[in-house]
């Protein structure tokens, strides 16, 4: 079994410009969307924290990884930070800006409800689960501003964007 770096989206359309970059192909649909190529390995689990939990410890029981990394749309409470800004939420990098975040289970539309400044649905899980096979060294959390806090759910094709435009700047950490 070779090593290999796993990426984490909950949604098809965070994961489509991904599978188109790396030209990868499907390996699996259900339960859960697998793509590959090389030592790369993409899973889509849906949105929330069950459903990455579920997909998350699933493929590490199936395969070995030397990093992990989740990529994905959240909201921010701080309207200086521009829609589409890239940022880690669980390293500080010298070239990606770094902001906390946390998960909840539904979207958050008050700010003064946040400890953190992003705010997704599945990244806590996500980070749990990798952090029993993993080094925290080898685990990136990566999230696209794709709101300030807005109750209604971004467009697929504008989400597929905001993620096209993010590759170029975490894919050195894959």
């Amino acid at each position: 079994m070779k090593a290999m770096t796993l990426i984490h989206t909950a949604l098809f359309c965070e994961a489509k410009s991904i599978i188109e970059h790396f030209k990868m192909r499907s390996i699996q649909k259900k339960p859960y969307r697998i793509y590959s190529r090389d030592s790369l390995m993409l899973i889509v689990s849906g949105i929330g924290v069950k459903k990455t939990a579920l997909c998350v410890e699933d493929i590490f029981k199936k395969q070995k990884f030397v990093k992990a990394i989740n990529i994905g749309i959240a909201g921010c409470k701080d309207k200086s930070v521009e829609i589409g800004a890239l940022c880690c939420t669980n390293q500080k990098l010298s070239d990606i800006n770094y902001l906390t975040l946390s998960s909840h289970n539904k979207p958050v539309v008050d700010k003064k409800a946040l400890s953190s400044t992003l705010v997704d649905m599945e990244a806590d899980s996500f980070l749990k689960i990798c952090k029993e096979h993993l080094s925290s060294e080898n685990i990136f959390v990566f999230k696209v501003v794709s709101d300030h806090l807005n109750a209604k759910i971004p467009q697929k094709s504008f989400v597929e964007g905001l993620i096209k435009d993010s590759i170029k700047l975490w894919e050195k950490y894959v």
